[in-house]
This record gives structure tokens, C-alpha cells and sequence, in this order.
């Protein structure tokens, strides 16, 4: 995957609705958004991820549908999630600290590095060494999710050898979402 941001949806702690927050962030650059929403039945998020498309794309933007229910081009998988028949061309999964991280993926999203706000109760807080651990064993890119709040959390996953990073909070809680997303995409050039 060509991008190093990651933002990951999460419609109830917008400030405004979710493809105004979207297209305010774009505007600090291009980023994947996994469209996560999962309390949404299948069919909103279809008619969500078609409202979104379109500003991605004209920004250069990728969208990810996590564990979809129909066809996607690209995919991101919850940890138990199974993978969809037929494959997508991209497919990541979140993997929690311990867990094995499967070649036959694209790349991954490994949590919890910090402590997080969005996602309390995963687990203790790993720390860029163990980041830097499974990053060097992984057959795949890591991003590093949980607790990037910012551009110095962002920049020690990159100097732990993290692919990127994935944020919800820092960004879809945002008042300013252009400027968080410039920041953390600064701190990953």
C-alpha cells in the first residue's frame, strides 16, 4: 500500500458528519480511510462508502471497507474476521500484540503501541521496542495502531520501522482535521 496514514472511521465522535470530517482531513494530504462503522448494517455502509469514494479518489485517497460484507476492492479484516471469497486485491487485518502475523496479506495494522483513548481494554500498551520487534520479524508491512495521537507518536513508529501509522481519534475527533492530518503525514515524509 502506497500510503503511510491510515484513518480509521468513527462517525459517533465526528464534530460534524462523517464525509465533512473526511473531506476537511484530505485537504492535509492523501491518507487510506478504513471505513469501519461496523454498528452500521451493511447496506449504510455501502451507501457510506459510495458517498466517500468520490472524494478520496479526487485527493488521491484509498478506501479500505473493514470486514465486508460483499464485494470491496479493498478490505481490512477485524482479527477473527474470515477472509472474503473472493479475495480483494488489498486485504490488511488488525492484529493485537502476540498474535501471528499471516504472509499472506498485505500489510497489517498492529495494536495497541500506546495507550488509546478511541479503544481502551486491548491490552497493555506495547511500546515502540516491541513495535520495533515485530516490525523486523513481520513478512509484511506494519502499521502501527493505538494511541497515535499526534506527530511524535507517528514519527517513533516510522523510527521503529513501522510501514505508517493507523490513527481514529487524532483525526475523526478533530476539530481541525486538515491540520492533524498534515501534521502526522509531516512526521512520516
Amino acid at each position: 500500500m502506497e500510503h503511510r496514514l491510515i484513518v480509521v472511521s468513527d462517525l459517533p465522535a465526528c464534530p460534524r458528519p462523517l464525509a465533512a470530517q473526511v473531506a476537511l482531513a484530505l485537504q492535509g494530504g492523501p491518507f487510506a480511510l478504513v471505513l469501519r462503522d461496523k454498528h452500521l448494517r451493511w447496506d449504510e455502509r455501502v451507501a457510506l462508502a459510495a458517498a466517500l469514494q468520490p472524494l478520496l479518489d479526487a485527493a488521491g485517497g484509498l478506501l479500505i471497507v473493514s470486514d465486508p460484507e460483499g464485494p470491496v476492492a479493498a478490505a481490512h479484516l477485524s482479527s477473527r474476521f474470515p477472509m472474503p471469497d473472493p479475495r480483494p486485491p488489498l486485504v490488511g487485518r488488525s492484529v493485537h500484540a502476540g498474535e501471528p502475523i499471516d504472509p499472506g496479506l498485505d500489510y497489517c495494522t498492529y495494536s495497541p503501541v500506546w495507550p488509546s483513548d478511541s479503544k481502551p481494554g486491548y491490552g497493555p500498551a506495547i511500546g515502540p521496542a516491541a513495535l520495533r520487534e515485530a516490525c523486523a520479524a513481520s513478512p509484511i508491512p506494519v502499521y502501527a495502531l493505538g494511541g497515535v495521537d499526534g506527530p511524535d507518536r507517528a514519527r517513533a513508529a516510522r523510527e521503529a520501522g513501522a510501514a505508517g501509522v493507523a490513527v481514529m481519534g487524532a483525526v475523526m475527533r478533530a476539530h481541525d482535521p486538515e491540520r492533524a492530518v498534515r501534521r502526522i503525514r509531516d512526521a512520516l515524509a
